[in-house]
């Protein structure tokens, strides 16, 4: 193993326990505060987070195991740690923008942004997920599911 990547190792574990924390937390909520069913006998509000609630704590308890298989005692911390706070801090900046600019404008910034900061090689692919991903995103969820999604300060159609 390369010692860039064992360093790595050790940030992904850390960041892997912080969000498995997180995991465990909103599937404890979706479990216990929103319900499976809606008053008209529809999936309701708990459905979806439900499955992604298990799917997260599910796939952060595999890549820590495999993660912590492979970790040395006297792992260092990786030089991508800078790029790990970048990405936190934008996750903050889009849920705050969420109630401002609405769910698909946010999604968008925060998609062009994130794939601006790892992604840098490659403007037309960033463009073309950060726009395509967060419309079929919106489509899945606006127009086939029904739920409804932030429409922000701004008061845009969509």
């Amino acid at each position: 193993m390369q010692s860039s990547s064992r360093g790595g190792s050790l940030l992904r574990a850390g960041f892997l326990l912080a969000i498995l924390f997180l995991a465990a937390a909103y599937t404890y909520v979706a479990f216990n505060e929103l319900s499976y069913l809606s008053s008209a006998g529809r999936l309701g509000p708990g459905f979806m987070p439900r499955i992604i609630g298990v799917a997260l704590v599910a796939m952060c308890v595999a890549s820590l195991y495999a993660d912590m298989k492979h970790l040395p005692p006297d792992e260092a911390v990786s030089p991508g740690w800078k790029s790990a706070a970048v990405l936190a801090l934008l996750s903050v900046v889009f849920v705050a923008l969420l109630e401002v600019l609405g769910g698909l404008l946010s999604m968008i910034a925060f998609m062009a942004a994130a794939l601006w900061i790892l992604n840098r090689g490659r403007p037309l692919q960033n463009a073309l997920i950060a726009v395509l991903l967060p419309l079929f995103i919106h489509v899945v969820f606006a127009v086939w599911l029904r739920a409804s999604m932030p429409r922000g300060l701004l008061g845009l159609p969509f």
